[in-house]
């Protein structure tokens, strides 16, 4: 039986082994990571966790302050724009976003005392984020060129190595450290210093290009208004945890990211499909043929409300096993964050076309919207209904920016393509049906008897379908060949 598995691999085209591979690495980047949340969860107290997840909401923040967020939106388009320059245009960028991270590692050592007190984090915490912001970026420009040209060897390596050294190098830190907030800090740090600059000496050194006009005043004018956008991105998810920690307290917020952390993982199949489907996006829409993406994107939107669901059906056990009974509450926090995760992929369908036609200002409007609801609403419900209701907050939030984007996407795709890629009414249907059934387990939570029928109703139903679900998977691992 395995040498017919290996043999049928063989035979499949390098696009579809690319596709595969690519979806692997990105479960794995933060699969192993959410694996090790139980022990990280037990080593650190519900302050010490909450602290640690403050920091990663300020390091999201900062992220796209510093680096403009350049490996994302205008480098994937870049790399297809520029495909004949790809090598001076990938270096060029890489040079563009060490400049931004040094100049604002300046003014930070300038003002220190101002920034640590700011964002209630220490001296070594800061430069520890900074170094993080380049690191980070490093490895999503050379991420992002192997998914373009199909090298997904590489890419598998890095990942698995890092992905394994970071909780390693992190628990040996935090177990003989006193500061166990800064110990889990610099050891991510240290591992990405470590495993990504290599990244950045072969981009450069192939592009042989540190500075660009033509690239640096395309990338800058294409993200520059892109910030608003990307800041409401990190506002809508993670604002919510900051606000918690400065109106509740830091236990509260520790709890709260627990069940945030919990809906991550079904984040990584956005970003795993995401990150497949983007490139083969662009290209059809490049082609004017946006009449194939529909029912790829029907298919994935099926198949992310179907992961999301299995999560709310057993967010009390996921919680039980990731944590000891202090973060229990985190439960009735998964719901409707687990549905946000649903939207924040529908907004990506509709925002590839907003950012192929480079219509920044309408997306920045969206998320603009969406990020002053989200604050606004904390800061009123918060005091009132307690740090629950921040997940709910975000929930809405997040159906709202989907919103937006969708009409957005029709108007540009009435004036450039003369047609809408979507249908409507079948959106409504799958968005609905997903909502409703999972408003059904979280009112199942107080009763485990209803809770375990549903759930055993759901399982006949996927045996029932799992041709269609197998289609819908299958679909999505063969998009690649598609590409033109």
């Amino acid at each position: 039986m395995l040498v017919s598995v290996r043999s049928k691999y063989q035979s499949l085209p390098k696009q579809v082994k690319a596709s595969i591979w690519f979806l692997l690495c990105s479960f794995l980047q933060k699969g192993i990571s959410m694996i090790t949340t139980p022990i990280f969860t037990r080593l650190l107290s519900t302050s010490q966790y909450g602290q640690f997840n403050v920091f990663n909401s300020w390091l999201s923040i900062v992220t796209i302050v510093v680096s403009l967020n350049l490996c994302y939106g205008v480098y994937t388009q870049g790399l297809i724009k520029f495909d004949k320059d790809r090598a001076e245009y990938s270096s060029s960028l890489q040079g563009l976003n060490l400049l931004l991270v040094l100049i604002w590692t300046v003014i930070y050592i300038f003002s220190s005392s101002f920034w640590n007190q700011l964002f209630s984090l220490t001296t070594v915490q800061m430069l520890a984020m900074l170094l993080m912001v380049w690191t980070s970026s490093v490895f999503n420009f050379w991420a992002a060129e192997q998914r373009v040209v199909l090298r997904y060897k590489a890419l598998v390596v890095v990942t698995v190595l890092v992905s394994l050294a970071k909780p390693i190098v992190g628990m040996i830190l935090v177990v003989n450290a006193d500061d166990k907030v800064t110990a889990r800090i610099v050891g991510l740090a240290l591992v990405e210093v470590i495993g990504y600059t290599g990244m950045f000496i072969l981009q450069m050194r192939r592009g042989k290009r540190f500075y660009s006009k033509r690239f640096w005043i395309h990338a800058v004018l294409f993200n520059l208004p892109l910030v608003p956008h990307y800041l409401s991105q990190i506002v809508l998810s993670s604002a919510d945890r900051i606000m918690i920690a400065k109106m509740v307290s830091s236990e509260s917020a520790g709890i709260y990211s627990l069940a945030y952390s919990l809906s991550q993982i079904m984040i990584l199949f956005n970003t795993a499909l995401s990150q497949t489907l983007s490139p083969w996006i662009y290209q059809k829409i490049k082609d004017k043929r946006a009449h194939d993406i529909a029912g790829v994107a029907y298919g994935a939107l099926i198949l992310i409300a179907t992961v999301n669901i299995i999560l709310i059906a057993f967010a009390p056990e996921a919680v039980a096993i990731f944590a000891p009974k202090a973060y229990y509450d985190a439960k009735w926090i998964i719901p409707p964050v687990a549905t946000s995760v649903f939207f924040m992929f529908a907004y990506d369908l509709f925002a590839k076309f907003e950012f192929y036609y480079e219509r920044t200002s309408l997306i920045m409007l969206a998320s603009t919207i969406g990020a002053v609801l989200n604050i606004a609403l904390n800061y009123l419900l918060i005091p009132i209904f307690g740090y629950y209701v921040a997940g709910y907050v975000t929930l809405l939030c997040y159906i709202l920016y989907a919103i937006f984007h969708y009409i957005f996407m029709n108007q540009i795709c009435r004036s450039e393509l003369g047609t809408q890629p979507y249908n409507t009414k079948l959106l409504l249907g799958i968005t609905s049906v997903f909502m409703a059934i999972s408003l059904l387990f979280l009112v199942s939570y107080t009763n485990v008897l209803l809770r375990y029928m549903l759930i055993l109703i759901i399982i006949i139903i996927g045996i029932v379908k799992r041709k269609y679900l197998m289609q819908i998977i299958g679909l999505m691992v063969k998009m690649r060949k598609q590409r033109r």
